[in-house]
């Protein structure tokens, strides 16, 4: 007689954050509402106006139901995950849906050099086309373009006014104003707002301009 087989209890998924805050949504669409950033580690990018290189290395193990009661702490609708890259680690894509599943308003902010089409439907994908000036634009993953959807956002950093002629004609040739909303942000200390503004105004182009308001508030203060 054969023994009995013991089942094996399914390891608990983890990924490793280096943080967890509540804040005000600092850029995108949903500017300015409180929002909970779950800030994932690691990023295989290096873009030389990164904002976040503390991101990069380290942070801590958390698992999935102890980050769902994190964020349910806070008390608000919004929930933005963010790095480093968070698809990076493959267990985003549950946590994206857990959210979701929970009743959040949930985005991801991505730099668009990994797939985002296992990302979950109702998330808001916030997706970075990497310019020239950023030092990784052969990074940029081309075939998510026609993943877009109307719900979801495309962002350019603009560090030089040869970036922003390389942006405008990446918004003519993939029409993607006609598919989401388009957002051009100046890198900090390499364009000046004012400057920016003043292009896209001349050029009638089809786009958002936005500062980071999060910097305009706290500065460079992590976790904000």
């Amino acid at each position: 007689m054969s023994a009995p087989v013991t089942a094996v209890a399914a390891a608990p998924e983890r990924l490793r954050l280096t943080e967890i805050f509540l804040s005000l949504q600092g850029e995108s669409n949903s500017v300015g509402w409180p929002t909970v950033f779950v800030r994932l580690t690691g990023c295989p990018l290096r873009c030389q106006y990164c904002d976040t290189t503390y991101s990069f290395h380290g942070g801590d193990w958390w698992e999935m139901d102890a980050i769902l009661a994190e964020v349910a702490r806070y008390g608000v609708r919004h929930v933005c995950v963010t790095g480093g890259e968070p698809l990076a680690q493959k267990r985003c894509i549950t946590l994206l849906q857990r959210l979701c599943d929970a009743g959040y308003t949930v985005s991801l902010e991505t730099s668009g050099a990994l797939d985002i089409g296992g990302v979950d439907p109702r998330v808001v994908r916030v997706v970075d086309i990497k310019t020239p000036g950023s030092a990784e634009v052969h990074r940029n993953r081309w075939e998510n373009i026609p993943l877009l959807t109307s719900r979801d956002e495309v962002k350019f950093v603009i560090c030089s006014r040869e970036d922003y002629e390389w942006s405008r004609g990446i918004v003519a040739e993939h029409a993607l104003s006609s598919r989401c909303e388009v957002l051009f942000s100046p890198s900090f200390a390499q364009v000046s707002p004012r400057e920016l503004a003043q292009w896209i105004v001349d050029d009638r182009l089809p786009v958002r301009f936005q500062l980071q308001l999060h910097k305009i508030l706290w500065g460079d203060e992590p976790g904000r």
